[in-house]
């Protein structure tokens, strides 16, 4: 997963990022719309138009397929000859394409436009399922909140853009160190949060390990800064009924209380 070269963005800049392969894509994506067009700058009706063109293209794939699936049927069978006729069929092409839309319609009302990210609606409406499935079949869970360190000084030193490539970043090195099934958000901000089922090879060490691992391979070509987040961490009991609030509040607690020992240890060496 990486990012594209866009307006005002070197192919350097845009390389800094990139872990594993170029292809490789979020499952949250509906779409195959490249992560450009996730911009801060860009509008909805950019970002719609860039959907109808993948949509153009899934739709043109789904065609292929029942024009391959019928080919393989009887050619002088009837019900061969209706799927065709449907399959060409304007209102059905425009069917298609409108489901299409509605359903990445959707996906962009759940979706952090910079990062491609769940927002804060898309997490909580797939974390509250994640919960019910965790307490009905005994899984613990980790909810860590994440907060990027020094994004304000990376702001007012570099400009915005380099801000936004910094959470870009931070996103992708988040994306790497947890598995496809684990929810990521970002929540606003320097804000990041996920939740995570917790098993005997994804405890909360690993994942800690893992993600400091991930976050130096995108600074890797980053020589004026280096990213690190402030980790606040809270577990999720299946015996012990707790809300979703209420483990972020715990969370956002242990991350502030790291902050203030950290805080307090640089006053100390002073």
């Amino acid at each position: 997963m990486g990012l594209h070269e866009s307006e005002g963005t070197s192919s350097t800049q845009a390389g800094r990022f990139l872990i594993g392969s170029r292809t490789r894509r979020s499952t949250r994506r509906v779409l195959s719309i490249d992560r450009k067009d996730c911009q801060a700058e860009k509008s909805l009706t950019e970002n719609l138009t860039s959907a109808m063109r993948a949509a153009d293209s899934e739709l043109g794939q789904i065609l292929q397929e029942v024009d391959e699936i019928s080919s393989l049927l009887r050619s002088d069978h009837p019900d061969t000859q209706t799927m065709r006729v449907a399959a060409a069929h304007p209102a059905v092409w425009c069917a298609v394409k409108q489901a299409l839309l509605d359903r990445e319609l959707r996906h962009l009302a759940l979706t952090d436009e910079l990062t491609c990210l769940y927002n804060r609606r898309g997490f909580f409406a797939a974390s509250t399922q994640l919960l019910k499935l965790a307490q009905r079949n005994k899984q613990n869970l980790l909810l860590m909140f994440c907060d990027v360190d020094n994004l304000k000084t990376i702001n007012d030193t570099y400009g915005h853009q380099e801000g936004d490539l910094a959470l870009i970043r931070t996103a992708d090195a988040l994306e790497h160190s947890f598995r496809d099934s684990d929810i990521l958000s970002r929540l606003g901000g320097d804000e990041f949060v996920v939740l995570a089922m917790e098993t005997s090879k994804q405890t909360e060490e690993v994942i800690g390990r893992r993600l400091e691992k991930n976050l130096k391979k995108v600074s890797a070509s980053e020589s004026r800064y280096e990213l690190s987040l402030c980790v606040g961490v809270a577990r999720f009991d299946p015996l012990h009924i707790t809300t979703l609030g209420e483990l972020m509040v715990q969370a956002d607690q242990a991350m502030y209380e790291k902050k203030r020992v950290a805080h307090k240890s640089r006053e100390n060496n002073l």
